[in-house]
C-alpha cells in the first residue's frame, strides 16, 4: 500500500540506469535475484534479497530515498519511509 512521501516528487522515473545489471555483482561475479534503480542517479543494485543488497548499501552510503523496479519498473520503495510510494 502507498503511502505519502514528500521523497517521491524529486525523484526521476527517467534516469539513465547505470547498466543493465548490477554494477557491484558485475564486478565481483555475484549473483542477483531482482534489480532495483535508484531514481535519483540511475544506479542499478540488486534487491535485499540477493546475497550482496546492492541497492540497500548505495542508499545507505549516498542518501538517495527511492528506487524502483529495474526493468518492470511497476513500483517504487523509498529507504527513508520504508514504504512502497
Amino acid at each position: 500500500m502507498a503511502t505519502k512521501c514528500e521523497h517521491v516528487k524529486q525523484a526521476n522515473p527517467n534516469v539513465a540506469p547505470s547498466g543493465e545489471g548490477c554494477k557491484e555483482c558485475l564486478e565481483t561475479g555475484q549473483r542477483w535475484v531482482q534489480l532495483r534503480k535508484c531514481l535519483s542517479c540511475g544506479h542499478v543494485g540488486c534487491c535485499d534479497s540477493s546475497p550482496g543488497q546492492h541497492a540497500n548499501k548505495h542508499f545507505k552510503e549516498t542518501g538517495h530515498p527511492v528506487m524502483q523496479a529495474f526493468k518492470s519498473g511497476d513500483w517504487k520503495w523509498c529507504y527513508v519511509d520504508e514504504a512502497y510510494v
